[in-house]
């Protein structure tokens, strides 16, 4: 099985290098639309769809967008869960969070368009985009983007930022996904300068909400001076691929019994990439391929049992992951 996946990861990079735009199905799961090599002169291309767990989400679709300028006017254009398309032109101030309804796209115009002071949140609803969007500086109990008992979300191609110079807690989680959410891709997006990047199962007294959920695709990623949560996950399943994390304390963190697949990934001025055996009382598994560790440690008590996902990928070698990411993740490259 081993070499079988060598050899077709060895056809697909070869067919991307080629600028080949490739389509793969693996029973009802999708990756479309996959990326040109970064080393060469083939561009690296966004998706138009989600690959991971997060494949399927379609958000408001071909609906006609709304642009909007204001913070009331966006409240009301996401609110209900018909299909819609939202635009955010500038950079809009809020405290607190803005509930998005299901069905929905939230698309930022250009580079600069976002939202500070506050967040998104997703809650009991299914089907929502959201990329291109800066959101920084998330005053606590808020956090950049919540999603909660949700299914099908696709956040890509964002910006998020805070800074360390406040306590740990005085911002919350840039991008936290608990309560039993289920097929999130996190693609492509940035995220800089803060302490608890992002949090996947809240609590470990949540085990009867949260088992056989959680289910989460992290890829392309671009984490830079962000102390630690990369992501930290209970319960649940992840797979982490092709990533770069510059300046962790700690970096990735299955525990209570999550499985991750930690993949091809680059760290950088990291003391630990990978832990399965810090702060909880179970500890969590961890399956570890083709990653850069840049000197820095592992804490691997559990090797894990998730080392083929359930969707068609394909993940680029570490070796041009900081290449492709830093020059593609975040904001305004879609």
């Amino acid at each position: 099985m081993t070499d079988q996946r060598t050899t077709l990861h060895r056809r697909r990079l070869t067919a991307l290098a080629a600028g080949v735009v490739t389509a793969l199905t693996l029973g009802t799961v999708s990756a479309v639309s996959a990326h040109g090599a970064p080393s060469g002169g083939a561009a690296v291309t966004a998706e138009s769809s989600p690959i991971g767990f997060g494949a399927g989400t379609t958000g408001g679709g071909n609906a006609t967008a709304t642009t909007v300028t204001t913070l009331a006017a966006f409240k009301t254009a996401v609110a209900s869960n018909s299909a819609k398309v939202v635009k955010v032109s500038g950079l809009i101030p809020l405290s607190g969070q803005v509930d998005i309804g299901s069905n929905t796209t939230v698309l930022g115009v250009g580079s600069g368009s976002g939202f500070t002071g506050g967040g998104l949140r997703v809650k009991e609803k299914t089907n929502v985009v959201i990329r291109n969007l800066n959101i920084s500086k998330p005053v606590a109990p808020a956090d950049g983007i919540t999603v909660q008992k949700s299914t099908k979300v696709w956040i890509d191609h964002n910006t998020f930022s805070a800074d360390r110079d406040h306590d740990k807690d005085y911002y919350d989680g840039l991008l936290d996904i608990t309560h039993a959410s289920d097929n999130v891709t996190v693609s492509w997006n940035k995220f800089a300068n803060h302490f608890k990047g992002s949090l996947v199962g809240h609590s470990d007294n949540n085990a009867s909400e949260d088992t056989g959920h959680l289910k989460v695709t992290y890829h392309h990623n671009w984490f830079s001076n962000v102390y630690s949560r990369i992501p930290s996950l209970r319960f649940g399943t992840g797979h982490f691929y092709d990533n770069y994390v510059q300046g962790a304390e700690t970096a990735v963190h299955p525990r209570m019994g999550a499985q991750m697949l930690v993949e091809n990934n680059v760290f950088r001025d990291t003391k630990v990439a990978v832990t399965t055996n810090r702060d909880s009382d179970v500890d969590g598994y961890a399956v570890l391929r083709g990653n850069d560790l840049g000197g820095a440690a592992t804490e691997i008590s559990q090797v894990g049992s998730f080392a083929n996902p359930p969707y068609a990928y394909t993940a680029e070698p570490a070796s041009s992951v900081v290449s492709t990411v830093t020059g593609q993740a975040g904001a305004g490259k879609i």
